[in-house]
């Protein structure tokens, strides 16, 4: 295999992972590398995709072989990624990018860095939406907003401090559990319930659990069950956080919001 065929195949390689990594289905990931390399004029490529690794091979009949596994660890979501890729996958079919510019393009959408700000204030007002959709008042709301917003600051500060996936999520959530105990407490807000519903609506892992139950009606069982059960962990670190807040504030409390 010649050096722009394996040139072509790590281009594939690279699209793949930032796709997967990013939440994309095991079949889109799959079929976006097959058309990157059919376009580059490499038909002999064959991949084999799991939702935490990708195996890719090519070559063969005297031209060489090309062969790499590539582990990739289930992270988070980020549909403007994938979005990216898929549109940098249809320019390449139509031409319009040599292997050069696409591996640069690809280069600049991993490094692109995410508006902090925003999906801070993405994540409160998240909060405070869903919090007035399941009934909550506008103080209700008021109080979702602010501990959404101190929920995305918690996480992302337990990511820069390399704890773990399941840590950050229990963490987050008892932590806006007692803030709006805590507010519920002083008269900032009328329903607990819907308070703490509301804000820990940001961390359910909606998209990930849609995209395991994807997987499985596709035949795709292994990375469906993974997909799954990190959708399944999640819910559990969710339920874990918020309980334990109560007890905290009960206990504290004087057993005000049994």
């Amino acid at each position: 295999m010649g050096i722009r065929e394996e040139k072509v195949m790590e281009l594939a390689m690279e699209a793949g992972q930032i796709l997967l990594e990013n939440g994309a289905e095991i079949s889109r990931t799959s079929e976006t590398m097959q058309r990157i390399c059919q376009a580059y004029g490499v038909y002999s490529e064959e991949n084999f995709v799991l939702s935490n690794g990708i195996f890719l091979t090519g070559g063969g009949a005297g031209k060489g072989y090309f062969a790499k596994v590539r582990h990739i660890p289930v992270s988070g979501t980020c549909l403007e990624r994938v979005i990216e890729v898929n549109q940098l996958s249809r320019e390449i079919e139509a031409g319009k990018h040599t292997p050069d510019e696409a591996e640069e393009i690809l280069r600049k959408i991993r490094e692109r860095k995410e508006k902090r700000w925003m999906d801070i204030l993405a994540s409160g007002i998240g909060s405070g939406a869903f919090c007035c959709f399941f009934g909550g008042s506008l103080a209700d709301s008021a109080a979702a907003f602010c501990a959404g917003m101190l929920l995305s600051v918690l996480i992302r500060g337990m990511q820069a401090l390399k704890l773990s996936k399941i840590t950050r999520n229990i963490a987050g959530c008892l932590a806006v559990s007692l803030f709006c105990g805590l507010a519920y407490a002083v008269g900032l807000g009328e329903h607990l319930d819907y308070m703490i519903i509301g804000s820990v609506m940001p961390m359910v892992p909606g998209v990930a659990f849609i995209n395991a139950i994807r997987e499985i009606v596709n035949e795709d069982y292994i990375s469906g069950a993974v997909r799954m059960l990190d959708a399944v962990t999640v819910f559990l670190c969710i339920a874990s956080g918020v309980g334990l807040g109560i007890l905290i504030l009960n206990h504290t409390l004087g057993g005000v919001f049994l």
